[in-house]
């Protein structure tokens, strides 16, 4: 079986599996809306060269005829429209897997996060595509969540941010680990439909549908363009 042909019997069976669920769904009361906010800021998770790039064990599917270019759509927004953005990057200062003392964890028993080092820059560094300005924050994390160990929640309310629009690698680990502190931390949390990849096959769907029914909203990309540039729009209409 080819790869295209595979995928698409994987889809068919997936989106199979949505429908009924979203009828079970439909009837617990899960798949609510949380909506967009009024203050906005862009998390884009892990798209750092060690993931968006070729031959690295965390390189993921889809990054240059997806992921990318619908993440420079929505990061071009965020910036004619003045709203804050934080570039998320993962990398460990302590990778000799046999010293009990290191910033890896437990985690390097499950994944090779030993390969991400800080003493090589070039895999960490932020794609050159989406390469942050002057204004943008840029946080290194230790674990999946964007949260977990960061100043990251306390950033966002100093900026009185109430939304966060998130992008990123991968939609089963550290996106979805995000989304979901997001949500408990008290931000509306927003899925960037298009701006999200993974490794694997059936990843991103399974993970988005999962997430837009209980702890946020996927959207499509420029649905969330739309509304960043509506704003000011709806600011001034409202003074």
């Amino acid at each position: 079986m080819t790869d295209a042909l595979f995928d698409k019997e994987l889809n068919a069976t997936l989106e199979a599996a949505f429908e009924r669920a979203r009828q079970i769904y439909a009837k617990r009361g899960f798949q609510r809306r949380i909506g967009f906010g009024s203050r906005p800021a862009l998390i884009n998770v892990d798209l750092a060269n060690a993931w968006t790039r070729p031959g690295n064990p965390f390189t993921c599917e889809e990054m240059d005829d997806r992921v990318m270019p619908n993440v420079q759509k929505l990061l071009a927004a965020f910036r004619r429209n003045a709203l804050p953005v934080v570039h998320i990057t993962t990398a460990y200062q302590i990778t000799d897997m046999d010293t009990p003392f290191t910033d890896m964890g437990l985690w390097q028993k499950k994944i090779p996060i030993e390969v991400v080092r800080m003493d090589q820059p070039e895999l960490w560094a932020i794609d050159s595509r989406i390469e942050p300005i002057a204004g943008e924050q840029v946080l290194l994390k230790k674990r999946a969540s964007a949260f977990h160990g960061t100043y990251l929640a306390g950033y966002l309310r100093a900026a009185g941010v109430d939304t966060i629009i998130v992008t990123g690698v991968t939609a089963s680990a550290c996106v979805r680990e995000t989304v979901c502190d997001g949500i408990a931390d008290g931000f509306r949390t927003i899925i960037a439909r298009e701006c999200v990849g993974d490794r694997i096959p059936g990843a991103v769907a399974w993970n988005l549908f999962d997430l837009d029914a209980k702890f946020g909203d996927v959207e499509p990309t420029d649905a969330c363009i739309a509304y960043l540039d509506g704003l000011n729009a709806r600011r001034a209409a409202a003074e």
